[in-house]
């Protein structure tokens, strides 16, 4: 990437002071438990850990939200959550991390939970709470996200299927028809409901699953591009861990190697790279352009434990 003159990159941070992202899809609150392990237990051969300190993140789509307000964009969240303690938790969070909240709460379900136990940096547990929303609120949620598209630059949908994103199709053509770019990042073996969307961010398991097992790159070029015309879309971007990032648009094919640092935690990457691509999307980059910038975040936010983010002063470094 060359570097940013003073003039460029004040422009660029200026750019994206107004960019307006709209995020929705599954919401998670992330619990870490930290502590020591000296004994096993008695009552079974598992260790026995002493919580030391505890932690919670907003994860799943929040943490797509956040990574976009950390780099001093206005992001906006639509979700479905749990009316319970959870929920409120990932509230003040998302607020504190200055990003406007829109957390439509469902009585019927428990908001999503991921707990980590923790010992000496290493993960030793972890326990899921999770319940899919009902349809009466996922109607609800679409109706408003119509309401939103009027006031935002480009949209991401961030599907951990959780079932926050059960209206899909809608929510693409919604934004389509708006004129609204509308990011996903995927999940399952069937992306036939992602159809029409602008850009789709597998990683390359996910698109492995989708596409088969490839050969070799110009085996795995060709998936790729029969996978963009199948589903209609501008353009498909494959994160590909080590090997980089690999871009098929209409025009032309982006490749570029990683961003070589210590791996310390991949947890939460995929939200880093969807959420700056977008952010800089709504800042009036092109798409290899935002391409570049996403995946410098990657590779920082790589170096960090567990859901985190990238912020200015390290991206712009």
């Amino acid at each position: 990437m060359t570097p940013l003159d003073a003039t460029e990159l004040a422009n660029l941070k200026q750019s994206i002071a107004g960019a307006r992202v709209l995020v929705v899809g599954d919401v998670m609150l992330d619990r870490y438990w930290f502590g020591d392990v000296e004994r096993i237990s008695p009552e079974a051969p598992v260790p026995v850990a002493r919580i030391r300190r505890t932690e919670e993140r907003a994860g799943g789509a929040a943490n797509v939200a956040r990574n976009i307000a950390a780099l001093g964009g206005r992001a906006t969240l639509l979700a479905v959550v749990g009316d319970d303690e959870p929920a409120s938790s990932l509230e003040r969070l998302l607020r504190e991390n200055g990003v406007t909240t829109h957390l439509h709460r469902d009585p019927q379900i428990a908001t999503t939970v991921k707990l980590r136990v923790l010992a000496r940096q290493q993960q030793l547990l972890r326990i899921d709470f999770e319940e899919m929303p009902s349809h009466e609120v996922l109607a609800s949620k679409l109706d408003e996200f119509r309401q939103q598209l009027a006031t935002t630059d480009v949209v991401i949908l961030s599907d951990y299927g959780k079932g926050g994103l059960k209206h899909v199709e809608a929510m693409i053509a919604a934004a389509r028809e708006a004129g609204k770019p509308v990011l996903v990042d995927p999940k399952g073996d069937d992306y036939g409901h992602y159809r029409g969307a602008t850009l789709l961010t597998p990683n390359r398991a996910e698109f492995r699953q989708v596409a088969g097992q490839w050969r070799d790159d110009a085996d795995f070029a060709s998936r790729a591009r029969a996978l963009r015309n199948e589903l209609q879309l501008d353009a498909l971007l494959v994160t590909r861990s080590e090997e980089g990032m690999s871009l098929f648009a209409a025009q032309a094919d982006h490749h570029i190697p990683t961003v070589a640092r210590e791996v310390y935690d991949v947890s939460g990457a995929g939200d880093t790279v969807i959420g700056t691509l977008g952010l800089m999307l709504a800042a009036g980059l092109d798409l290899p352009a935002a391409m570049e910038w996403s995946n410098r975040a990657a590779g920082i936010v790589v170096g960090k434990l567990g859901t985190a983010v990238v912020h200015p002063e390290e991206l712009f470094a």
